[in-house]
């Protein structure tokens, strides 16, 4: 995890266990359907599900094109309108192959944390953690075995930042 202290002492946690690929899809539209701005910082290993988790997140947010992973564009961005007519901005980064967090001044990342209204989903943030400001939500995704066979499945852990809980913003009505 990273060394946010303002996440790690958070009170509010919410551990999920998804079995299955619905199970990401329903976490999506959960998520989809909270007020969140500013960061969120996707945590796991490869093949976590981190991409998958964000492709449904998309689609719920009311994306309805296909979702490309920014592995090697470091940078995906999204305009998405709203039941309300107005312009969701939606930035889907994937960081794995960040040398030096610097990089991400040189693309103008700064601009997309910025921007107000903003939702900035983030994937492997920890490679650029000294200069990321505090994530509104991190989400950790361990792959776990659900069941004799060896079938997997993820366990996601959810943390809100103070501030986004200040706000009002509960975690604990996400179910699966």
């Amino acid at each position: 995890m990273h060394n946010d202290q303002s996440i790690e002492s958070s009170d509010i946690v919410q551990t999920l266990i998804l079995n299955f690929e619905q199970d990401t899809q329903l976490l999506a539209k959960q998520l989809a359907a909270l007020p969140l701005t500013g960061s969120v910082w996707l945590a796991g290993d490869l093949g976590a599900g981190k991409t998958t988790l964000t492709r449904y997140w998309l689609h719920a947010l009311g994306h309805t094109g296909a979702v490309k992973s920014p592995t090697y564009t470091l940078v995906e961005p999204y305009s998405i309108e709203q039941s309300n007519g107005t312009i969701k901005p939606v930035y889907h980064a994937d960081l794995y192959r960040l040398q030096d967090p610097e990089e991400l001044s040189f693309i103008g990342f700064d601009e997309y944390l910025d921007e107000p209204e903003a939702l900035v989903i983030i994937e492997w943030a920890s490679r650029a953690d000294g200069y990321l400001p505090m994530p509104t939500l991190f989400i950790d995704m361990i792959q776990v075995e659900n069941d004799d066979k060896g079938n997997e499945a993820r366990q996601v852990i959810l943390q809100l930042s103070k501030t986004v809980q200040a706000q009002g913003i509960d975690l604990t009505n996400l179910q699966i």
